[in-house]
């Protein structure tokens, strides 16, 4: 009996495992996809809890039912890699692993700002981004909300509370000179205009010093504040930054063609975990996935994977509010209607597939 425990049920082991299911697996294979929460969630509509505008079911979705599959759902206390085994909280039950996929997504970073892990909410998880829904939800009216970070979690966190709650006031702390500066300049001027015309206050060339229960101090200035919301950068899991192997300047796992650890074959990295030369993204995570399906499908049924083909990412979508957007697709810049239902189609299709 061969064992795959795959760590994390997210954009990238949830298409590892799909990729199986939808080959011909060996009898003696079990599968055992291990996650925090029992269904797979759309983490790019993590916003849209945030501000309360979509319910829970509308970004998540039940895994896969399949014979030679079993679940464990919890939380992750220790990977044993000198022993294959795998270790929870609060539980006794510990998992062997023959092939293991991490696949265990990334955590907000904080850049050694004092209290920002403290006392700032997170879109980092799905639980996280229920706590601050909560938290934007249960404001009074004229409540003070500060979104730390405008790249693109940031902007549509801002835009979509915007939307929600058109009565708070809502300041957006960016670290550079424009938002999304990584985009096209015609891009940067369409999100720029749209918190304009919304009332949403940009603050650039910002430099967060600390942060307070009730407020966040900027460049020497302490802004009273309601809720604040991080999304300032990430991180690998926690529990990948632990493991003692070869790690790029970002803590990522470097692995090989195979996306497998030198000296270490039979463990796969993924995703946000895994050492790239593109940006973490769960399009990345996805394809990443896709091609680690092939690779084990091909070595459990005995035979020599094929060398992955080369990642090219279509781009990426992302939306100011339900009627508005904007994207680099094929590195054609779209703002507007367009990207906003596009983005919305693929939300739709993911779900059926």
């Amino acid at each position: 009996m061969k064992n795959l425990v795959i760590l994390g049920g997210g954009y990238g082991g949830i298409k590892v495992l799909t990729g199986l299911l939808g080959a011909t697996l060996p009898e003696d294979l079990q599968i055992t996809l291990v996650d925090k929460n029992p269904y797979h969630s759309y983490k790019t509509e993590f916003h849209t809890i945030v501000a309360g505008t979509a319910a829970e079911t509308d970004v998540r979705i039940s895994f896969p039912k399949h014979d030679q599959v079993n679940y464990e759902f919890g939380t992750v206390r220790q990977i044993d890699i000198n022993n294959n085994k795998i270790y929870f909280q609060g539980r006794s039950i510990v998992l062997s692993y023959d092939y293991l996929v991490v696949a265990l997504g990334c955590e907000d970073t904080y850049h050694g700002v004092e209290g920002a892990e403290e006392y700032t909410e997170s879109v980092q998880s799905f639980s996280k981004a229920r706590n601050a829904g909560l938290a934007v939800g249960n404001l009074n009216a004229y409540g003070k909300v500060s979104v730390v970070g405008a790249g693109l979690s940031g902007i549509e966190v801002a835009s979509e509370i915007r939307e929600s709650r058109p009565d708070v006031n809502i300041r957006l702390l960016d670290r550079g000179g424009s938002v999304l500066k990584a985009f096209d300049p015609k891009i940067q001027a369409h999100v720029a205009d749209w918190f304009l015309k919304n009332d949403v206050e940009v603050l650039h060339h910002a430099s967060v010093e600390y942060v307070e229960k009730d407020g966040v101090c900027n460049n020497g200035i302490c802004y009273v504040n309601d809720v604040t919301v991080w999304t300032a950068g990430v991180q690998p899991h926690h529990l990948v930054r632990d493991l003692p192997f070869e790690k790029d300047r970002y803590n990522k796992v470097i692995v090989n063609k195979f996306f497998q650890v030198p000296k270490q074959e039979h463990i796969y990295v993924i995703g946000d975990n895994a050492s790239s030369d593109f940006s973490p993204s769960g399009q990345l995570a996805g394809q990443q996935g896709e091609q680690v399906a092939d690779i084990l499908q091909a070595i459990f049924n005995n035979r020599e994977p094929k060398e992955p083909r080369e990642i090219k990412l279509r781009g990426t979508l992302g939306s100011l509010g339900k009627s508005d957007g904007f994207g680099s697709v094929f590195s054609q810049s779209l703002t507007g209607l367009l990207p906003r239902i596009t983005k919305s189609g693929i939300l739709w299709l993911q779900k059926r597939h």
